[in-house]
């Protein structure tokens, strides 16, 4: 094949001889292997694999990497294994080889499942070996062109993938140009009509502007001549989807974008680079405020250049980028610019730094992910490239998402920081958790041993690495609570039936965990907690196994709650519980004991399952507020909110939520509060004292869910 050699002749020019045989052999190898197999297009299926090859002999990949793209779809697509691999082209291009194959073992319930596993392994093996991901951006750049002949849902499905994942882990990584080309391609195809009427516009534009771009160019070219500055100097068009953003963000129509157009200095130093934005700056004024300097701050992914946007002539903005070669080099090739630039560049080694920190932050983040879905959800999270740049309070930066919270910084530092976190200073002032973020920001958190993470920190922290350490602190702190509690309760049952923990041997209980399916004691006891299984049911059994017959007579036994149980134990929201009411536990599957009171409509319901109730009665202790519903009729008169407010200020108790509603007769009206109350005797203190306002015509507590305070 004329590809096949061409390819090989090129990588003369920097591969030894050896490895150049090696890779005809895996060529050779691949091709008998997708021998009578040919793509949609018609093609011999091995033009596939030799395009992703000559993609990355572009960045000059090593031989390894080299070799794996060349058979990276032979597992795949033939009865080749990965040990034939190994055996023939050793261990490293087998585990290459590997990585970057589809799954095909795995069952799942749905096309999401399979997508998302295919990630993770993808993204694990990533982890491991950078390279991985390499092969895998080209083999899917590749599929991208030659995606004309496949149907158009599977056109539209493709390409949102590459849209959401592909193009941003580009970004990620720093490969610039694949990352324009992928979302160029991907727009083709998620929106035909739009890219087409959008390409046609700009070339258009390109004519009409020729002759203003000219001009630009020239008189830069001879500004930073006269500033003593060698540079190379081009013009660029921003790629379509970029543009087509931009009209969607701002909701603009394509002849009010103006700044189609840029312009990339190229100088020989970091110190030419800020000669030469103060010369441009002198020959066009600048916009106020849209200067970035990526060079003191570079981006995550090793980025680095000044940008800053000028008034050009007939006042259209001109978006200039001055960086050194080398930035340039990180620019375009990004990850891979460690193989095709060989240096010692302090830069360079910061960037191989910082993505193997992001990559080894993805195998903490599916070990905390619960699924295949749940981490591509982190993911994509994670994967957007707006950042803030913070401050620590030792003045180290940090990147971090835009978007992204306090609680987001916290546990970027360190996960026991963001589990501890209870208060933040923002350049030097207390501010919520919830406080966004801005460049510049100091950022110093205050923490405390005994705190721990806030269910309601899910609604707004921004990336994947907070929600994924919250969900699983969650989770681990609700399964050490189930088994607390199913402990407890399997006591009480034992203590019902006249037996005791102490009464059941080793033997018996080794028998019953392995006639349940259980794991271990604990499995079980958490099993009891969540309400998956009767703590009754277990009980009896066990003592019939110890030899114990359960009695008929039953003692009453009592779990004390606190109110402070957390997921375990539970107030019920139907009727809100509050201590001095007579309550009761049900066993809910799942959720673990509901506390209700006992007139509560869900308990009549549930009176034929007395096996699912728990005595449960108040701690006298419980000192925590517990939120309480009120509903009061009262005279239409001035100031009578206010009055009603005062006195339950001076009861004691906090106003959560408030609201007025408009009765029928312009006389009266109903006002609906949530209180913070500490028990059943405060809440007849409030009552009792709001009754002696003389407009207030008819106070009742409201059993029922509070309303949420407005966050």
């Amino acid at each position: 094949m004329v590809e096949a050699e061409l390819l090989f002749k090129d990588l003369t020019s920097y591969l030894k001889a050896d490895d150049v045989s090696r890779l005809q052999r895996a060529y050779a190898f691949s091709e008998a292997a997708h021998h009578g197999q040919f793509r949609k297009s018609g093609e011999p299926y091995i033009s596939h694999p030799l395009a992703v090859a000559k993609i990355l002999a572009q960045w000059h990949l090593d031989p390894q990497a080299l070799t794996a793209a060349l058979l990276h779809d032979v597992m795949e697509d033939t009865a080749v294994t990965k040990e034939e691999i190994a055996e023939s082209f050793g261990r490293s291009v087998a585990e290459l080889v590997d990585g970057v194959s589809k799954i095909d073992a795995i069952e799942f319930q749905s096309k999401e499942d399979f997508q998302a596993e295919n990630f993770r392994k993808m993204l694990l093996a990533m982890a491991r070996d950078v390279r991985v991901i390499l092969i895998k951006l080209a083999d899917r750049l590749h599929n991208m062109r030659t995606m004309q002949v496949m149907d158009p849902v599977r056109k539209k499905r493709i390409a949102r993938e590459t849209l959401d994942i592909y193009a941003p882990i580009a970004n990620r990584l720093g490969l610039n140009s694949i990352y324009q080309e992928l979302e160029d391609l991907s727009f083709r195809y998620l929106h035909p009509t739009r890219y087409r009427v959008l390409a046609k516009a700009l070339k258009t534009s390109r004519g009409n502007r020729r002759e203003v771009v000219g001009k630009v160019l020239d008189a830069i070219i001879a500004r930073l001549k006269e500033a003593g500055i060698d540079a190379s100097v081009t013009g660029r068009e921003k790629h379509l989807h970029s543009i087509y953003n931009k009209m969607l963000e701002k909701q603009l129509s394509f002849a009010q974008v103006q700044d189609i157009y840029g312009f990339r200095v190229i100088v020989s130093d970091v110190p030419a680079c800020y000669v030469a934005l103060g010369a441009l700056h002198g020959l066009y004024k600048p916009f106020p405020g849209k200067f970035k300097d990526y060079i003191a701050i570079p981006k995550a992914n090793g980025y680095q250049s000044l940008h800053t946007t000028l008034f050009g002539p007939f006042g259209m903005p001109l978006e200039v980028q001055i960086r050194t070669r080398e930035m340039h080099k990180i620019a375009e090739a990004g990850v891979a610019s460690h193989w095709l630039y060989k240096t010692s560049d302090a830069d360079l080694n910061e960037l191989q730094q910082k993505t193997h920190q992001w990559l080894q932050s993805l195998l903490e983040l599916q070990t905390t992910s619960g699924t295949a879905v749940e981490f591509l959800e982190h993911l994509k999270v994670d994967l957007f490239p707006d950042e803030v740049y913070v401050f620590t309070p030792k003045g180290k930066i940090m990147a971090l998402p835009r978007g992204a919270t306090a609680v987001d910084f916290a546990y970027f530092v360190h996960t026991d920081i963001g589990n501890r976190a209870i208060a933040v200073k923002i350049n030097d002032e207390l501010m919520p958790l919830r406080t966004e973020l801005k460049n510049g920001d100091r950022v110093d958190i205050i923490t405390a041993v005994q705190a721990r993470p806030n269910p309601a920190w899910l609604n707004f922290v921004a990336t994947a690495r907070a929600r994924a350490q919250i969900r699983h602190f969650l989770k681990t702190m609700q399964l050490e609570e189930s088994v607390h509690l199913g402990e407890r309760l399997l006591n009480q049952a034992l203590a019902t039936l006249k037996g005791s923990p102490a009464e059941i041997d080793a033997e018996s209980w080794d028998k019953f965990l392995r006639e349940s399916g259980a794991k271990s004691r604990a499995e079980l006891h958490a099993d009891i907690g969540l309400g998956k299984r009767l703590a009754a049911v277990v009980a009896a059994s066990l003592l019939q196994r110890a030899g114990s017959a359960p009695s008929g007579e039953q003692i009453p036994g009592t779990i004390v709650i606190r109110g402070t149980e957390g997921m375990a134990a539970q107030l019920a929201r139907c009727c809100n519980p509050i201590p001095g009411d007579p309550v009761i536990g049900l066993v809910s599957k799942g959720q673990g004991i509901v506390i209700h009171t006992q007139d509560c409509p869900v308990i009549r319901k549930s009176r034929h399952e007395s096996d699912r109730w728990v005595d449960v009665q108040w701690d006298d202790k419980t000192r925590r507020a517990f939120l309480v519903s009120i509903r009061l009729s009262v005279a239409n008169e001035r100031g009578v909110l206010a009055r009603v407010a005062g006195g339950i200020a001076e009861a004691g108790s906090n106003i959560d939520n408030v609201s007025v509603e408009q009765s029928d007769s312009s006389a009266y009206s109903t006002m609906n509060f949530t209180l913070q109350v500490t028990n059943r005797f405060h809440l007849a203190q409030i009552m009792k004292r709001l009754r002696l306002i003389p407009e207030v015509v008819r106070i009742v507590r409201v059993k029922g869910q509070p309303k949420e305070r407005e966050q």
